[in-house]
């Protein structure tokens, strides 16, 4: 983490001394940095940020619990007396200042990862190939955003060899903002999906916003992306790139750098080969959805030099963020299959296909929950997946939510062998689940992160 005397903080963070304070800890040091003054550290430097709560209000528990400085916001007032302040105009923003300085400082290699999709499950595969050969840190948790993606470089230990970040939007200009911060020398888009259409209106505009992450790329580094998207492809032609960045292509075409040549899945793993390597490989996940993914993980594999078995063995061994198509074994028989932390149409049907593509289970199972942030189609966007269900593969469909209740009203009128019905309460959820699963059964859990479906295979463990 970050260790740097408070009168580096000070000039990183574009501050001034509050008061005569500081004389009282003559050269004093910040040992990494907190915006959560429940979770602070002795040693930490606290950073009041003015969101929902307002983080000055803590400043006092802060030091009550060990930080050696704060920053203070220069419109809140009164400035507290006796602890050492450093004045700043905005304390995100000096946040972020301290964090891109920082990065600057890092001998480490960064990598950049977004998308509408896959961009977590990526980060995973990613720091986990090239963990078998570097020393890799990687964004911890949702920590992807304005104030995640600054607080994960102040964590990185100056001797790391690789940074993988994740970069999460939900508006234009913050990937930019967290490119330019990153600096990263290796750039991702996992591909361009519908999330976000509220704000956003479009998936041209989602494009568009995504590639933001060009804007702080290493002009000397390389962008890997899905080729198989035209409106990347499209909108890169049309772009002049520097001349000295390279670009690798990813996706199930064989126009692309990197493609599959084989795939086959069952209920424990992926078996699989692409066109850059001789070797099969095994990645102990599901979904058909997951070889995009490790062909852009492998993509970044290769640019480090991972030897093919250290691939494998770091496919083996990925550790993927919970709630990513995860298997959670039942103590009734059944299996679920929590991908609960979040949904977009892609990813649902992508999961429901995965679903259906498993041998071997008697009944198969959906408790589907709304897909937020879809804008004004969000009703097409839910009948679509209703349509996009075989009821000769799925047995049962149950919805949780509000706009999802489309989905169980048109399969109503389909042939499905059991019910298809929406719920209001988890609780009633959970118990239909109980009263048709048995053993050998398999149930996808597959919602927005709004809605926290997790609460049903918690339910059902």
């Amino acid at each position: 983490m970050i260790t740097r005397s408070i009168e580096e903080i000070i000039k990183m963070a574009g501050g001034s001394q509050s008061t005569e304070d500081f004389q009282l800890f003559p050269n004093q040091m910040v040992h990494g940095v907190s915006i959560d003054s429940r979770t602070l550290t002795a040693g930490n430097l606290y950073i009041p940020i003015v969101r929902i709560d307002d983080g000055h209000k803590y400043v006092k528990q802060a030091f009550e619990k060990g930080a050696v400085a704060s920053l203070w916001q220069k419109d809140h007032y009164p400035l507290p007396e006796g602890v050492p302040l450093i004045v700043v105009d905005n304390t995100l923003e000096a946040l972020q200042r301290i964090a891109k300085t920082y990065r600057s400082q890092l001998n480490s290699k960064v990598i950049g990862i977004t998308g509408s999709n896959g961009k977590t499950t990526v980060k995973d595969m990613v720091a986990s190939l090239l963990s078998t050969t570097y020393k890799v840190q990687k964004t911890q948790g949702n920590l992807n955003g304005e104030y995640g993606l600054p607080l994960t470089l102040l964590e990185v230990e100056e001797d790391t060899d690789i940074v993988v970040l994740e970069m999460g939007m939900s508006n234009r200009g913050e990937i930019k903002v967290l490119s330019d911060i990153a600096k990263p020398d290796i750039g991702i888009i996992t591909m361009i999906g519908v999330s976000h259409m509220s704000s956003l209106g479009s998936r041209e505009a989602i494009a568009e916003a995504k590639l933001e992450i060009l804007e702080g790329l290493n002009p000397a580094g390389t962008f890997i992306y899905n080729g198989d998207e035209p409106l990347l492809v499209n909108k890169l032609a049309r772009t002049e790139l520097p001349p000295t960045l390279s670009t690798l292509r990813f996706g199930q075409s064989a126009d692309n750098e990197y493609y599959p040549l084989k795939a086959a899945q069952n209920a424990s793993h992926l078996a699989f080969s692409i066109n850059r390597h001789k070797e099969q490989f095994r990645l102990p996940l599901l979904g058909s959805h997951n070889i995009s993914n490790v062909l852009a993980a492998i993509a970044a594999a290769d640019l480090f030099h991972i030897h093919p078995d250290d691939i494998q063995s770091g496919l083996a061994n990925v550790q993927l963020s919970a709630m990513r198509m995860e298997r959670i074994p039942s103590s009734k028989g059944f299996l679920m299959i929590n991908d609960a932390w979040n949904a977009s149409p892609a990813s649902m049907k992508a999961a429901i296909e995965s679903i259906v593509s498993l041998d071997g289970f008697n009944k198969k199972v959906l408790v589907l929950g709304d897909m937020l942030e879809l804008g004004d189609k969000e009703i097409e966007f839910h009948a679509n997946i209703a349509q996009s269900i075989d009821p000769a593969q799925i047995h049962t469909v149950y919805t949780f939510g509000t706009v999802s209740q489309i989905i169980t009203d048109i399969l109503r009128e389909s042939t499905l062998e059991g019910e298809s019905k929406h719920f209001t309460s988890k609780d009633d959820l959970a118990a239909a689940c109980l009263a048709i699963l048995d053993a050998n059964d398999l149930l996808l859990v597959k919602g927005s992160r709004g809605l926290k479906l997790e609460d049903i295979c918690n339910i059902l463990k």
